[in-house]
């Protein structure tokens, strides 16, 4: 039979997935220029919802743009599923804590895993069919080869936005019961070796006490928050004509200047020029706060290369898109080849970085536009209704 907080234990994590039916399973939000407060989605055990009222009709409309699918509670089965699934566990381990059998936890706990493991993979496929599955032939915006797929856990770029994919407080609550679970199941197991054997039984140090479950389902659960958030921040292609200047709001021209700022947390800030990142990086960005830094090659405008190691060329027959004649190289020679047929004078990064700061000491003038970059960032969906 189980020990009594054994029983209590289950009894508890049982009674806690009760609140999966009135708070969120998971979040996730949207980051972008064009939307200074974010949009967001609150997937709850049986509908999703947006985090602000007209949130889901402007995630819809964005869809719409890109091809894919509207996001529509109704037509998804699992929300349907999902509330039965969930009575059945609570129900099935008020049972075992009643009952107290061993054998009727370990089963317990190996179905709350089993359908825990084919949820996510099931959650994951959901948003991989979204992601990839676009209606190209009526998308306004198409990008080839670009799948929008958000990612199961953590953070990923997609065109201008940042998004981020987490349990909701809901979600949190399942897997501390699930973890309560494995740490209860893992201990009854010991305790029924221990109790086969006399010498063991007999020794006080080769039992465990509450305490001892306590600290062993909080280590479980640190564990699975650090794991989660276990991903490099890395950057992605810059897209003309969809990115905004993060430093002077302007639209991305395929002109050949752009750069980017990878932050810690994975968010990404994307410029139209060398200078503009610089500019934001002397005057707006926590140094602490960056991961890295990218400047787009000249020659080969869809390879980003990192600017500390980019070779420069300041020539004012090239021209760039805020004026101070800034273009990257990934190779010297492509460089030196731009500065034969251009004029002009090579630099490395510290070099671009002192320009910068002599040629705009208080920052960039705040009327300054380039002769490129000539949209303004706006709203490029309607609001919903």
């Amino acid at each position: 039979m189980m020990a009594k907080r054994s029983r209590i234990l289950i009894l508890a994590a049982s009674i806690a997935l009760g609140l999966l039916y009135v708070l969120p399973v998971w979040t996730i939000d949207l980051e972008a220029p064009q939307y200074p407060e974010g949009l967001g989605m609150v997937i709850r055990l049986n509908t999703i919802e947006g985090q602000k009222p007209h949130d889901l009709a402007n995630i819809n409309n964005l869809n719409h743009y890109i091809g894919m699918q509207r996001i529509v509670p109704e037509s998804i089965p699992e929300l349907r599923i999902m509330p039965m699934i969930v009575a059945v566990l609570m129900v099935t381990g008020i049972g075992v804590a009643f009952l107290g059998r061993r054998t009727l936890l370990y089963a317990w706990t190996v179905g709350f895993l089993a359908i825990s493991a084919i949820g996510l993979a099931d959650f994951w496929k959901w948003e991989y069919d979204y992601g990839h599955n676009l209606d190209e032939e009526n998308a306004i915006i198409k990008i080839p080869g670009m799948s929008y797929q958000p990612p199961l856990i953590g953070s990923r770029q997609i065109l201008n936005f940042t998004a981020h994919s987490w349990p909701g407080s809901g979600g949190w609550i399942a897997i501390l019961a699930a973890s309560t679970a494995v740490v209860v199941s893992l201990s009854e197991l010991r305790g029924r070796r221990v109790s086969a054997d006399p010498k063991a039984a007999s020794d006080p140090s080769e039992t465990s006490g509450p305490r001892d479950h306590a600290r062993a389902t909080a280590l479980t659960t640190v564990l699975l928050l650090a794991h989660a958030g276990c991903t490099e921040p890395a950057p992605r292609p810059l897209l003309a004509g969809v990115d905004g200047c993060a430093d002077c709001l302007m639209i991305l021209d395929a002109d050949g200047h752009g750069a980017e700022i990878v932050m810690r947390t994975g968010k990404i800030h994307t410029f139209d020029s060398a200078e503009c990142m610089v500019n934001h990086l002397l005057t707006s960005a926590a140094p602490d706060a960056v991961h890295s830094t990218w400047v787009t090659d000249f020659s080969n405008p869809t390879e980003l290369v990192p600017a500390e190691s980019a070779y420069y060329l300041v020539s004012s027959t090239l021209g760039s898109p805020m004026g101070l004649g800034i273009t990257a190289f990934a190779r010297a020679q492509d460089r030196d080849g731009a500065t034969h047929a251009f004029g002009g004078e090579p630099r490395d990064w510290e070099g671009v970085k002192a320009l910068v700061a002599e040629a705009w000491p208080g920052g960039r003038p705040a009327a300054m536009h380039g002769g490129h970059a000539s949209t303004l960032v706006l709203d490029r969906a309607p609001a919903g209704g």
